[in-house]
């Protein structure tokens, strides 16, 4: 039976960076929440698209060709087979809310210190 998620309490359970936790599935889909600060490591997911959701803080999607700012409150899509590098500014933390296909890799075919094969389930 489903019940309703607190993403606040959920975010306050962790405190790594670049460590997405999985909150939900959604048919094939799954619902991750994590805390960035930071540069990540550039990547693409070449089936997959990414849905980017910052619930605080400010977001800086580095493309090859330019970057996008987005603010708290707002989502960006990065669509399947784009490279992207998702960054932070000054160090600060963003809280996001990801969603995106169960199969997709945390960094795609990239190998890094960060890459995670796995997301625990808080």
């Amino acid at each position: 039976m489903s019940k309703p998620i607190n993403i606040k309490e959920k975010l306050g359970k962790f405190s790594d960076h670049w460590h997405p936790h999985q909150i939900a599935v959604v048919d094939d889909m799954q619902v991750l929440l994590a805390k960035i600060s930071g540069e990540f490591v550039w990547h693409a997911h070449q089936d997959e698209d990414e849905l980017f959701y910052v619930q605080k803080g400010t977001l800086q999607m580095h493309f090859r060709d330019r970057v996008e700012t987005v603010q708290e409150g707002e989502i960006i899509v990065v669509p399947k087979g784009v490279e992207h590098c998702p960054k932070t500014i000054d160090g600060q933390e963003v809280q996001l809310l990801l969603f995106e296909k169960l199969s997709t890799k945390h960094t795609g075919e990239v190998v890094h210190e960060k890459t995670q094969t796995s997301y625990p389930k808080i």
